[in-house]
Parts: structure tokens; sequence; C-alpha cells
């Protein structure tokens, strides 16, 4: 189970766990992030009902985070807690517990009725009162002398108070903006993490990088010997994409496109996530990776979602999963295309994984067995997604992160990187 959470393809905002064991401490955003990835790693390594515990169990904290809950949102929360109380019955029966006192599983009980009441959660937590705690509390403590400490952690706490407030007055003036090794730092951060950006709200809106680079030997790093016949397919499509029928493309008629391309190494996705933490109209940024190293390491190439549009039979409304091999852009007469080349993923089945309620994808091949690659415009992507392998029941060697796309025949959809992904698959 190390080896498989260590094996977790990287993701902006995804904590990693390169190790997976020999902690010095454990904190509750450690079980949060590990969560996320948990479910995937489990599968096939223990009882089939203790991963449909934890099933049962997230979807029930994620259908709960949701900005809005309706009625049927409502019945959604009670299947899974019928569920959840359901299969918990096997660390009874295997002597992990005798009884389950837990005061946290006992107030979901509660959370539907509450709901109804007082509105939708939307992100509050039990773990709230703790922060507070480690703040007004703890922090101070380590602070004092020990001896006779609340007078010191009084007057920490209203020093604290005080250099607060000042920062805000100093902002307001347009002071504290930060100098060029923080704008640096937060920058490298910026690059593998989401971010809180402000509005307007749209469903999703992705745009190119701003340091491309001239490659003209394009097909060759790819081993696409068919990318002139792929680009010129794209033109076709996009030339016809208005039109209710469109002609058939012959690539022997075609004119064989001989421009420069320019290379992008990422992208940025914007979307409408308004249950994580967002900006003014619930917008947040995130970066699809596309590079030959990542920090000055190994390649990694990102999936993402594809909007395919109402028409397109997917049991994720509209949406396909594919893998980026390249972003780039081109020139052709008087028009500009941005443009992405993908390894296309079909889905397994059409309902989730009953053990762990993600869809499970495979990555497309050709009737010659040939990967399914080609052409989108970034336009058509939704967002960047997160795949973790199906690993079966055996054991694996240690995995680079960065090789776990392309070590296995089938994936999950993760659902559980963050609510929005949540709420799309």
């Amino acid at each position: 189970i190390t080896y498989r959470i260590a094996a977790v393809a990287p993701f902006a905002g995804l904590r990693r766990f390169p190790d997976g064991q020999g902690f010095q401490q454990w904190t509750g955003d450690d079980s949060k992030a590990l969560m996320k990835v948990y479910l995937a790693a489990i599968e096939g390594h223990i009882p089939q009902d203790v991963v449909r515990t934890f099933s049962a169990f997230l979807e029930f904290c994620y259908t709960v985070r949701h900005e809005a809950l309706t009625e049927d949102d409502l019945i959604k929360l009670q299947d899974a807690l019928d569920h959840f109380h359901q299969y918990r019955e096997i660390f009874k029966t295997t002597g992990v517990v005798s009884t389950f006192s837990l005061p946290r599983q006992h107030s979901l009980c509660h959370y539907i009725l509450l709901i109804r009441l007082f509105g939708a959660p939307n992100g509050l937590c039990s773990s709230i009162t703790e922060s507070k705690h480690i703040k007004a509390v703890k922090e101070p403590w380590r602070r004092s002398s020990r001896f006779d400490a609340l007078g010191q952690m009084l007057l920490t706490n209203q020093c604290l108070d005080k250099l607060a407030a000042a920062r805000v007055d100093f902002e307001a003036h347009g002071m504290l903006r930060g100098s060029c090794l923080s704008n640096a730092l937060g920058e490298l951060r910026r690059l593998d993490a989401g971010e809180i950006i402000n509005g307007p709200a749209v469903e999703s809106h992705v745009g190119l990088a701003l340091t491309p680079h001239i490659v003209h030997a394009l097909s060759l790093e790819l081993d696409l010997p068919h990318l002139p016949f792929m680009i010129q397919e794209f033109i076709h499509d996009q030339h016809y994409s208005k039109d209710p029928n469109p002609p058939e493309f012959d690539p022997a008629m075609a004119q064989v496109f001989l421009g420069n391309l320019t290379i992008f190494n990422s992208a940025a996705a914007s979307f409408h996530a308004p249950s994580d933490l967002s900006g003014m109209g619930g917008m947040r940024r995130e970066h699809i990776q596309a590079t030959p190293s990542w920090r000055v390491g190994e390649l990694r190439h990102d999936c993402i979602f594809v909007n395919m549009g109402v028409d397109f039979d997917s049991p994720m409304n509209g949406l396909a999963v594919a893998r980026i091999l390249c972003f780039f852009s081109f020139n052709y007469r008087i028009l500009y295309y941005p443009c992405a080349i993908v390894h296309w993923y079909s889905y397994v089945r059409e309902e989730r994984d009953p053990d762990t309620g993600m869809y499970v994808v495979t990555p497309t091949t050709t009737g010659d067995d040939v990967p399914d690659v080609s052409i989108i415009h970034v336009d058509c992507i939704f967002r960047a997604a997160h795949l973790i392998p199906v690993y079966g029941p055996d054991f694996i060697p240690k995995i680079s992160p960065h090789n776990s796309y392309d070590m296995f025949n089938s994936y999950y959809v993760n659902r559980y990187t963050d609510h929005h992904a949540f709420e799309i698959a």
C-alpha cells in the first residue's frame, strides 16, 4: 500500500506522500490529504467491505460540502450514510473494534435534519475550533516561559491582534506588496497548486502559458509521423465546426501543413468551483503541465477533462478523459489556433466501480494497436483530471509517480482531488 500511495501521479494542489510511512507527526490535514488517494491504494488488498466503508464515508463528506444542497442531494446523503453504517460492521466482525463510540461519526446522523433547518454547511468543519485553539492557545503557550503562562499568552495575543490590524492598515495604503524573492517563491508555488481568482463566473476557460519555444521537429519528438496531416485535419474540422453536414476530410486532397509550431509547457485552466476555496464569482485556476522536465526532473504530462458537447455519449455528462502530450499553437492564413495533442482514454464501463465509486478508464488504441492520438482546440479543455492506477490484487515495485500513467492498463478517475472534481466526475 505504501508503494501504491507513492506511485500516484502529481496533481495541482495534491499533497505527495513519497515514502508513505515513518511520519514523526500526523495531523488532521494529513488525513484529509491522504484520503484523496487512499481508496484506490487499498482496493484489492483489504476486505471489500472496508473499501466500501471508506467510499461511503467520502461520498457523504464530499456531498455535504456542496455550495447548495437539493432534496435529491439529501437523498444521496441518507443513502451514503446507510451504506456507511452497513459496511462498517466489518470492523466489528474482524475484531478491530468492539463498539462504534465515536462522536464525529455519530454527528453524521444529525446532518440532514440540520441542513433542512439551517441550510448547506458549505465547508463548515468541526476542525475549525481546533485551528482557532492552535492560534489562540498552543502557539502563545510555546512562546511563553511556561511559568505563570496565562498572562504571557494574553499579552502575546494582544500583540498579534495589533500586528494584524497594522498589516490591514499598511495593505490598505498600498504597502507590503512583497519582495522580489517572495514573488518568485509565490510563482513557483502557484504553478503546482490551484489558485483562487476573481470572477466573472464562467464554467471553464483555458489559456496557454506565456513562454513559448519554436520547435520544428515536433513529429519526431512525439513519434507522430503523420502530425502534419493531423494538423490539416484539425484545420478542416475547425473550418466546418458550425456546419451541420461537414464534408469528409480527405488526406489525399488536403494541403500538408509545414509551417512553424510554437510549443508551450503548460496551460492555465479557470473554472467555476464555488464549493472549493475560490475568489469572487466562485472562480479558481489551476495549471495543466505538459513539459519534458518538471522542476529540472522527469517529464510530466497531466490528464484533462475534455468537453465533447451534450451529444457525446459519456457517463460524465459529455466529458471525455485524455492525456496531454503537448500544447502548441500555429497561424494558418489569418487565423490563430491554440491546440493540444492528446491521447484519448475510454470508459471501461458506463457506471462507477461499485467498490470505490469512481469511473474506470483505459488508454485507447486504434485497430493496429497504435495509441489513439488527435489534436483538439484548447477551448475544449474543461479542467485537469487526476487518474490513479487500478493496481489490482498484486504487489507492485517502487514506481516513480511521473511514470504512473505509462505503467498500467486501467485507471480510476479520481473524484476526490477537490470538491469540483467530485461534482463533475
